[in-house]
């Protein structure tokens, strides 16, 4: 693609570092240069780089990772919430943008617990949240608190397209999608992103979810072609780069 493209969901796993078996899942290496290799000709010119739930509390190989991918990208992390504020704002000062709320795969914490972690690291940082959720599963509780924090985005369009009224309801409210994972989600996607797009144009945010691990099929380069398709000419910038830049970079 000529289309500048900010991938907003991608792995780093380096076997240099720990790595924590998820649900008996372990997964294989996938290192900076791996991600570079296949990126190769894409148009990718930053990222963020995610932690795993087999990464745990892990800060290591994302700070290494972001110093050897450079200064557009940035870092979405999980910590624990009894973290201090000095190590908040070390993390920050190494490229953490966000912290990440696993719910889907288990080990986030309670709903008070996730909503003062979330207010707090964005007072101290201006961190957004992030939260892999299968949209399924969003009560009216859970909306309301997700929809009231500072900022907030959702992984994977929600996961299931049963979940997309809930979706749309965050969309309305401000809340970010990442249009990622189409090999782990069980929806349309190019009529997600049509409906994302509609419902507020800032809110879409691409990327490649690489290396894809437990997704029934990884990620292809047709993945972003097919996001190219479902949209106008005119909206492609904004949701490959724009609004993720703006999100993660404040450009």
């Amino acid at each position: 693609m000529t289309q500048r493209i900010f991938d907003t969901h991608l792995h780093i796993i380096d076997p240099a570092h720990p790595l924590v078996e998820n649900n008996g899942f372990m997964p294989g290496p996938f290192t900076v240069d791996d991600y570079q290799r296949r990126i190769d000709g894409l148009g990718i010119k930053g990222g963020a780089v995610v932690s795993g739930s087999f990464q745990a509390f892990d800060q290591g190989y994302l700070i290494d990772a972001l110093k050897a991918l450079g200064p557009n990208y940035v870092g979405v992390t999980q910590v624990p919430g009894d973290t201090s504020d000095t190590r908040i704002l070390e993390l920050h000062e190494a490229g953490v943008r966000a912290v990440r709320f696993n719910v889907a795969r288990g080990g986030s914490a309670n709903l008070d617990d996730i909503d003062r972690l979330a207010r707090r690291v964005h007072d101290l940082a201006g961190w957004h949240a992030e939260f892999y959720i299968d949209a399924r599963t969003i009560d009216e509780n859970l909306s309301r608190r997700i929809a009231a924090l500072p900022a907030a985005s959702i992984d994977h369009l929600g996961m299931h397209e049963d979940g997309l009224s809930n979706l749309l309801r965050l969309v309305e409210r401000g809340v970010k999608v990442k249009a990622t994972g189409f090999g782990r989600v069980e929806l349309d996607p190019a009529a997600t992103v049509r409906a994302i797009d509609a419902t507020d144009p800032t809110a879409l945010m691409v990327g490649t979810d690489l290396p894809s691990t437990r997704a029934l099929r990884p990620f292809r380069d047709e993945d972003l072609a097919l996001i190219v398709d479902a949209l106008p000419a005119d909206r492609v910038a904004d949701v490959f780069w724009n609004n993720a830049a703006s999100f993660y970079l404040g450009a």
